[in-house]
């Protein structure tokens, strides 16, 4: 079997560094490490619709912005098919024919869907659209026989939904479809990136992001602003690392190398962890630490962006051609469902053929 790879992000905003510990640096990984047959990174504008169906410009706005994201941080197009949704129909279609393998029942305890019905506010007014994305995912992924998911681990849900959807159309109709498996990041920290604001999720509709594209200053004044903690009121007193979003963000980045650079005082994390948990050690030097730590992670992002940012035309190309390819791989697998649920009526005149064999 061959190892196929698709991942993507939702349109609706600049990419976070959320984004990147949690999803974007395995791509890289992935991609460089080079052991699969495809890959395969999509725009998903037309999930983004699903709760923004009123608001198109902001999707088709930041379209670009995602995919300058995409190649900032060394997603490479020679490597790897960046393709936008909406460009690739098939995808729907095999939307349409799983909906009928999936119950309503079953999609109301996705644990995911449940959550984000919640964050947004839903409650009897949610869009179908968007209490059906779990299927549209379904065929995303196996539009492309993708078996390689790199994921935030909000995600599994939505994966171990696909994969019933793939179980139950192999048994319905025909082995075809691939059953895909969720890759999350080896750091636990990165699995789920708080706010800087101390909340769960860091998250565009929250505001409490860091973004890629972030400039030094602002950077600077987000890290600075991070929720530490409220006990900690003078340097000498103890500090607490739980719920610390300083320390969570410092398990995330920090490498032994940023102490030898920036905190030549301690070898590790677990030394200043322990240092701070006795007290004597201010939240402004910890804060300034892990701005140091993110200047050096983002300075190269930023400079590959100012680069593509510069070649619109050759990011606009690499969409293109990204979703040419996708389509073409999109349309083979469709072919295959079709046949399986014989519903392929014109292909080798099948149709007039078996009517005539009936007869």
């Amino acid at each position: 079997m061959k190892n196929i790879v698709l991942t993507g992000d939702r349109p609706t905003g600049n990419l976070h560094i959320g984004h990147y510990v949690g999803s974007l640096k395995n791509r890289v990984k992935i991609q460089n490490e080079g052991q699969y047959d495809d890959m395969f990174i999509m725009i998903a504008d037309a999930q983004a619709l699903t709760d923004n169906a009123d608001n198109p410009r902001k999707i088709r706005d930041n379209i670009l912005n995602v995919a300058l994201d995409y190649l900032s941080v060394g997603i490479d197009p020679k490597k790897v098919h960046i393709f936008i949704q909406s460009e690739v129909n098939e995808l729907t279609e095999l939307a349409f024919y799983y909906q009928n393998l999936v119950t309503v029942s079953r999609l109301q305890r996705n644990p995911t869907v449940k959550q984000e019905i919640k964050s947004r506010k839903f409650k009897e007014s949610i869009p179908v659209g968007f209490f059906t994305y779990p299927i549209s995912q379904a065929a995303d992924i196996t539009a492309f026989k993708a078996n390689i998911i790199p994921v935030g681990v909000d995600q599994l849900p939505m994966i171990e939904q696909t994969r019933e959807i793939v179980r139950s159309f192999n048994h319905t109709y025909k082995e075809v479809l691939v059953e895909p498996n969720a890759i999350l990041p080896s750091n636990s920290a990165c699995l789920r990136l708080p706010g800087i604001d101390g909340n769960a999720k860091m998250s565009k509709s929250l505001d409490n992001c860091i973004y890629l594209k972030d400039d030094s200053k602002e950077v600077k004044k987000k890290v600075f602003s991070m929720y530490t903690d409220p006990l900690h009121i003078n340097v000498s007193d103890p500090g607490h690392i739980k719920d610390n979003t300083v320390f969570t963000y410092l398990d995330a980045f920090s490498t032994e190398e940023d102490f030898r650079l920036f905190y030549p005082e301690f070898k590790n994390l677990d030394e200043l962890k322990k240092a701070y948990q006795k007290g004597g050690i201010g939240d402004m030097k910890i804060k300034n630490f892990l701005y140091q730590i993110l200047e050096k992670e983002l300075n190269p992002i930023r400079e590959k962006r100012k680069y593509y940012e510069q070649h619109l035309d050759e990011v606009y190309q690499i969409l293109k051609e990204g979703s040419l390819y996708a389509k073409q791989k999109a349309n083979q697998t469709l072919t295959m469902v079709k046949q399986a649920m014989q519903i392929d009526y014109f292909t080798n005149d099948n149709l007039k053929k078996e009517f005539l064999n009936n007869k």
